[in-house]
């Protein structure tokens, strides 16, 4: 990297960060969750439902309370996504389908893969949808043989290997099913094909990820889609970026994008629960960086062993992590099973108007009328949570 050209404040590059997300300044309700997806380049999906699925959550904590019929219909209708692996499965505006063109070349340069497929099987499946039109694993004959989840049928074999190599894509899900189609239908003409290098996809994607953090390591880089670190070294002279040197951040250097330094990032900061799969905090040690805040996904965790509950979502207020809460929904009543305070007793009591503001919130969203907070750290933060909470919610 040459010479830093640009100092930052420890607490500039925070504010950076929160703008580049769409957390900091007024919320663009226009163009609303396509232009959410448009400005973040990704939009991580998961299995888990909670509050309500992780690409649900994201909107919402930049734009407040959503339909959540509207967010899927934003993202699966007209062609303006497809679903591909990026940071992980995420919901990728389709501009990007050319941008992914030299992780499709690397999948079909591999040796092996962890199940083979035959040949009969994969072209029944490209027949099928040739055929019948876009189709959903169970509709193509089944997606698994009987045993665990991981135990897929051939037919779903198939048609993932074919998803990775692009001969099919996903631009829709039903049923949080992946409906398969063919690219030569459901992706613009002007965008299908594969002939952007790769260098240039990586440029591209490096330059939106840059956009995406607002300042960001080469490590925050790479990790934005899932790069390497060479791969990120080998374009990003290239692609606009400002090298800065960020107070606190080490001898190395970062990148900020040019758009990101033109002013200073000023405006209202929102106050809201974050999916831990939101992209303002899915890369831990930036999360750690930026906000002096460690966080892990206990999902995954043995009960016994979790500290903070099995989908703590983080409290953003003020531009600040100040705790996080575990949630859970029983009939019409959001129940706060955990919610944890970040400092010392006096730092802990300032952030309960924010975090029963951020319960309410989240209650009126997913329709429940109600809130029930059982634990608090500190434990004694519960009472006047509690209270703070029933004046929001009457």
């Amino acid at each position: 990297m040459t010479a830093a050209s640009v100092d930052l404040s420890a607490d500039e590059a925070r504010r950076i960060a929160l703008r580049a997300q769409g957390l900091l300044g007024a919320p663009d309700r226009r163009a609303g969750v396509p232009g959410v997806l448009r400005r973040l380049g990704a939009v991580q999906l998961d299995t888990i439902s909670v509050l309500a699925r992780s690409h649900e959550l994201l909107p919402y904590a930049r734009l407040g309370a959503v339909r959540r019929a509207a967010v899927e219909s934003a993202y699966w209708s007209e062609g303006r996504s497809f679903e591909y692996w990026s940071h992980a499965a995420c919901v990728l505006p389709m501009e990007e389908w050319p941008l992914f063109a030299f992780r499709r070349r690397a999948y079909r340069a591999r040796d092996g893969w962890w199940r083979e497929v035959s040949p009969t099987a994969y072209e029944k499946v490209l027949a099928r949808l040739r055929a019948e039109g876009p189709l959903t694993a169970t509709e193509l004959g089944g997606a698994k043989n009987g045993g665990p989840w991981w135990d897929w049928s051939e037919t779903k074999v198939a048609v993932e290997r074919a998803l990775a190599l692009g001969d099919v894509v996903c631009t829709e899900r039903r049923g949080w099913k992946r409906v398969y189609d063919l690219p030569e239908r459901a992706v613009p003409q002007a965008l299908l094909g594969d002939g952007t290098e790769d260098a240039e996809c990586l440029r591209r994607l490096v330059a939106r990820a840059g956009a995406a953090l607002g300042v960001a390591t080469r490590a925050d880089l790479a990790d934005y889609h899932r790069l390497t670190q060479a791969q990120v070294d080998s374009v990003v002279r290239e692609t606009g970026l400002v090298p800065v040197k960020v107070e606190g951040w080490g001898a190395a250097g970062a990148w900020a994008d040019p758009g990101a330094l033109a002013s200073p990032p000023r405006g209202r900061h929102r106050t809201t629960l974050l999916s831990p799969f939101d992209s303002l905090i899915w890369d831990r040690p930036r999360t750690e960086r930026i906000f002096g805040f460690f966080h892990r996904l206990e999902a995954y965790v043995p009960r016994p062993k979790r500290v903070y509950g099995y989908f703590a979502m983080p409290l953003l207020a003020g531009g600040r992590l100040l705790g996080r809460v575990d949630p859970a929904r029983e009939g019409p009543v959001l129940v706060a099973r955990h919610a944890a305070f970040e400092g010392p007793p006096a730092r802990a009591a300032s952030a309960i108007p924010a975090m029963a503001q951020a319960l309410a919130e989240a209650a009126g969203w997913v329709g429940c009328p109600e809130v029930r907070v059982e634990r608090t750290t500190p434990d004694g933060l519960h009472g006047p949570l509690d209270a703070a909470v029933r004046a929001l919610t009457g």
